[in-house]
């Protein structure tokens, strides 16, 4: 009797297998393709792999790679080595455009082959890639990788045009601000802006959209909550309106370039600097690259759109005039002044 019932139970087992097995690669690779485009980190893609023997040999088809989502590209520096290298390169060569992007600002940073990371952003920009569009613009506003001669305002002009059509926040900030000041452009005041207007109130409505989702996850309502609460424990950003909104949500890559070099795995040339802005992780490719701040000039941002964001976020609080330190300097306070500023 315990013989049937064992025989029965692996009959059983076997017809589960069958109909699994069964089902055509197709339909297989699709479901594969859904679960890579909504991962939220790196591992869930790897327990994809390590589901079963089929679904590893699926999940490194062209089709699947080409949708993993940029959050499965967040790897950190530590973990950075041959074998993830080539898969980011495979994923390149499956028309991934995330992994073009991630790819090519790994390269043009981290190891200074600033040629393959031009071409692989500019792969991500063809397919109306907003943040490798606006990337673009800023090597082309600074010049990065070349002399300051070969900076290019209207290249960089035209690229943040295409990604602020796109809705790219800092694309925008960027724009309006080139048309205020008539960097590399006609000096359109008015125009100007209303462009940064419209960044501010995309700014708002994504940092609201956030909070919503967040709130709703802790099954709370969003009216019952403090408004300092509602914030939680990211860092408070002071729009243009006046209102208190969470730190917008940093692209893995710029986590990335900040991690790689605050930890040592690649050193900066001397005097060179990252941008100030904590989101951004863009190091000078040269001395005197980035643009610093008119008034204390201890900062400096690779961008209009990164200056204004750590402006709100924290240097707003800091800065102080080069003055006052000088002040603080005769009188014992401050230890001593960047030399650079001097």
């Amino acid at each position: 009797m315990l013989q049937r019932k064992r025989q029965r139970s692996s009959g059983e087992c076997s017809e589960e297998l069958d109909l699994f097995d069964g089902l055509p690669d197709d339909l297989v690779i699709s479901i594969i393709s859904k679960l890579a485009s909504s991962v939220s980190s790196p591992l869930d893609f790897i327990n994809v792999l390590l589901t079963c023997k089929r679904f590893n040999c699926l999940a490194v088809h062209p089709l699947v790679l080409s949708k993993i989502g940029f959050r499965g590209f967040a790897v950190k520096p530590r973990n950075w080595c041959d074998s993830v290298h080539r898969l980011l390169n495979k994923c390149v060569k499956a028309g991934n455009v995330e992994a073009c992007y991630t790819l090519g600002m790994i390269q043009f940073y981290c190891l200074r082959n600033r040629e393959s990371g031009t071409s692989l952003m500019a792969k991500a920009a063809i397919k109306s890639h907003a943040p490798a569009l606006y990337s673009l613009a800023v090597i082309q506003f600074n010049g990065s990788g070349g002399s300051k001669y070969d900076r290019d305002l209207r290249a960089g002009v035209a690229l943040c045009v295409r990604a602020a059509s796109l809705g790219h926040v800092d694309a925008l900030r960027e724009l309006g601000h080139c048309l205020q000041d008539g960097y590399g452009v006609r000096q359109n005041i008015a125009e100007g802006r209303r462009l940064l207007v419209e960044a501010n109130a995309r700014e708002l409505a994504s940092s609201l959209n956030a909070l919503v989702k967040q709130n709703s996850q802790h099954h709370s309502c969003l009216n019952n909550h403090p408004y300092s609460e509602m914030t939680g424990s990211a860092c408070p950003l002071l729009s243009d309106f006046g209102c208190i909104v969470p730190e917008p949500e940093v692209h893995p890559v710029n986590s990335f370039l900040k991690e790689w070099f605050e930890s040592g795995m690649s050193e900066l040339a001397r005097g060179l600097r990252l941008c100030s802005h904590k989101g951004c992780g863009r190091p000078e490719t040269r001395g005197h690259e980035f643009r610093r701040c008119s008034v204390c000039g201890t900062v400096n941002y690779c961008s209009r759109g990164c200056q204004a964001l750590d402006w709100k976020l924290r240097h707003k609080v800091e800065c102080v005039p080069v003055e006052r330190w000088m002040e603080g300097a005769g009188n014992g306070i401050v230890g001593g002044v960047n030399e650079e500023v001097v």
